[in-house]
């Protein structure tokens, strides 16, 4: 679901934020692959939003973990070095700059060992303990675009408007594959790590992956990413209404 953003979308910052009094807390929550990020990023940018991306904060602190030699598995240990360690999300045009510790770790931290440490590390209770509330501090003002797998079941639970964006799975495969522009055997172990990534998340104990009560479930399956958009977009528009009169 590759997207650059138009120059209608650049030109909506100014008017849409304006407009708008009430700043909105929107978690959109799915698997991987679903389409989360775009969705979110995108949303943010028409919205005039912040998008905090919850998934980069994982990764950095995965990245740390494999810079420092600490072991996944190591709950205690990862706890230290999230205390120890400065992880910011900062909203640019084209999307967020993620630094730890002041380092621009954009690029490394979507490579694949920090995909699967970022995966294993989210297991552990302490570990999303401490990420929860730091996330919570980012966005307690409103006026955000959170995505991940627990937003608006563990981290705003009382969110405006909770979305649930979901997909077959073959067909989230295939969107990963062409993201990352792969064939052949690399194709068939991304898969494979996308179908682990689903077991962890759905069966892990501390906030597995579900679709929260009140959420809004959308199957992006058969829909193209405008159509996406435009659909949070209408739900979103409609909240801040019904907040507004």
């Amino acid at each position: 679901m590759n997207h650059e953003p138009t120059a209608d979308e650049s030109k909506t910052h100014d008017s849409t934020s304006d407009s708008l009094a009430r700043k909105l807390i929107i978690a959109i929550d799915g698997p991987a692959g679903a389409g989360k990020s775009t969705v979110a990023s995108r949303l943010a940018r028409k919205l005039g939003y912040v998008n905090l991306e919850s998934g980069a904060m994982y990764r950095a602190l995965a990245l740390k973990a494999i810079d420092k030699d600490a072991s996944f598995d190591d709950e205690a240990a990862l706890v230290k070095l999230a205390e120890a360690s400065r992880i910011q999300l900062e909203p640019t045009i084209g999307g967020n700059r993620t630094l730890l510790d002041k380092r621009d770790v954009s690029a490394r931290i979507r490579e694949r060992d920090v995909t699967e440490g970022a995966s294993r590390i989210s297991v552990h209770p302490k570990v999303r303990e401490w990420m929860v509330a730091r996330q919570q501090e980012m966005g307690a003002g409103g006026g955000v675009v959170m995505e991940g797998r627990d937003i608006g079941t563990k981290v705003f639970p009382g969110a405006d408007l909770k979305i649930f964006l979901n997909a077959d799975p073959v067909v989230r495969e295939q969107r990963r594959m062409e993201q990352h522009k792969i064939a052949g055997t690399v194709a068939a172990n991304v898969a494979d790590d996308l179908r682990e990534r689903d077991r962890r998340d759905r069966t892990r104990a501390a906030s597995p992956l579900v679709a929260a009560e009140d959420a809004v479930v959308i199957d992006s399956t058969s829909l193209s990413e405008d159509a996406v958009v435009a659909r949070v977009e209408e739900l979103a528009r409609a909240k801040l209404n019904e907040l507004t009169q």
